[in-house]
C-alpha cells in the first residue's frame, strides 16, 4: 500500500512537471492588465491594507510565473474596458467577464477559468418577492445594473419585459454602487453572478440575502486584442493551474475561506 501511494504521488509529480514544462516561456514580457478593481472576491481593494487584492489577482501572480512574464496594473471603468482592449490600449483585461458571442467580436477571449451562476439580491428583510415572477409583477419595484453587464441583459430578458430602457432598471457607473444603492433602499433587487452575490451577502453582516432559482449560468474569461498572441500562453497556464488543484484552490481560499472586510 506504501508503495503504490508513492507511485501515484511519484505520477502526480510527473504529470505535474510535465504540464509545466510544456508551458510556453515568454522571457519576461511585460503585460498590461487592466481592471475595474470593484468585484470581490474577484478583484477589490482591501478595506483594511487599501492594497488591491483578489482571486484573479493570486491567478495571474501564478500563471505570471508559470509563463515567464512580467506583470503590470491599469485601471479602468466597466464601461470603457472591452473598447480599450479591443482598442490595443491594453494587452488584456479582468474583472469577471462573462464570454459572450457579441463581446467577442470586438475582442479575444481565454479559455473559461470559473463557472458562475446568475443569483438575485435584496435587502434581508424584503417579503415583498421571492423570485423572478413575483419581481417582475410588482410595478412598483426597481432593479439596479451596470449597462453592457450580463446582470442588466438578464434583468431585461429574463426577469423583466425586455425592453432595454425599462424604466424599472436603475443604472449605475459600478457594480458596488448597485449594491449599495441596494442597501440605502433605493432600488429593489440586484443581480449578480454567485462569486459576488455570495461575497457581498456574506460582507453584509446580515443585510443582504439571496432569493429565488438561479437564472441561468455564466463562463468567464480574460479578454485581448483581437490576435492577441497572449490567448494561447495564457491558455496553456489555466489548463495547467485547474489539471494541478491551483485552481481549486484559489476558489477554497476566495469564495470558503476569506471573509471581505474582516
Amino acid at each position: 500500500m506504501k508503495f503504490l501511494a508513492l507511485t501515484a504521488a511519484a505520477l502526480v509529480l510527473f504529470a505535474n512537471t510535465s504540464i509545466a514544462a510544456d508551458l510556453p516561456d515568454l522571457s519576461g514580457k511585460t503585460v498590461v492588465v487592466v481592471t475595474e478593481n470593484a468585484y470581490p472576491p474577484l478583484q477589490f481593494v482591501d478595506p483594511k491594507s487599501g492594497d488591491a487584492i483578489g482571486w484573479e489577482y493570486d491567478a495571474m501572480a501564478d500563471i505570471a510565473k508559470r509563463i515567464n512574464i512580467t506583470v503590470e496594473y491599469d485601471n479602468i471603468s466597466w464601461d470603457a474596458m472591452i473598447p480599450a482592449v479591443s482598442e490595443g490600449q491594453f494587452d488584456l483585461g479582468m474583472t469577471g467577464i462573462t464570454i459572450r458571442e457579441d463581446r467577442a467580436e470586438k475582442v479575444d477571449f481565454s479559455d473559461a477559468y470559473m463557472r458562475s451562476e446568475m443569483m438575485m439580491i435584496v435587502r434581508s428583510e424584503e417579503d415583498r418577492f421571492t423570485d423572478a415572477k413575483s419581481f417582475a409583477a410588482g410595478d412598483d419595484l426597481l432593479m439596479a445594473a451596470q449597462p453592457g453587464t450580463t446582470p442588466f441583459y438578464v434583468g431585461v430578458y429574463d426577469v423583466l419585459d425586455g425592453d432595454e430602457a425599462n424604466p424599472r432598471i436603475k443604472l449605475f457607473e459600478t457594480f458596488g454602487a448597485t449594491v449599495q444603492a441596494l442597501r440605502t433602499g433605493d432600488v429593489d433587487l440586484v443581480l449578480s453572478d454567485s462569486t459576488a452575490a455570495n461575497g457581498y451577502v456574506e460582507a453584509s453582516n446580515g443585510g443582504l440575502k439571496i432569493i429565488g432559482d438561479t437564472l441561468g449560468t455564466e463562463d468567464f474569461g480574460f479578454i485581448f486584442p483581437k490576435g492577441s498572441d497572449l490567448v494561447a500562453p495564457m491558455n496553456a497556464a489555466i489548463a495547467a493551474m485547474k489539471a494541478d488543484g491551483t485552481i481549486d484552490a484559489l476558489n477554497k481560499k476566495w469564495f470558503l475561506d476569506y471573509k471581505i472586510g474582516q
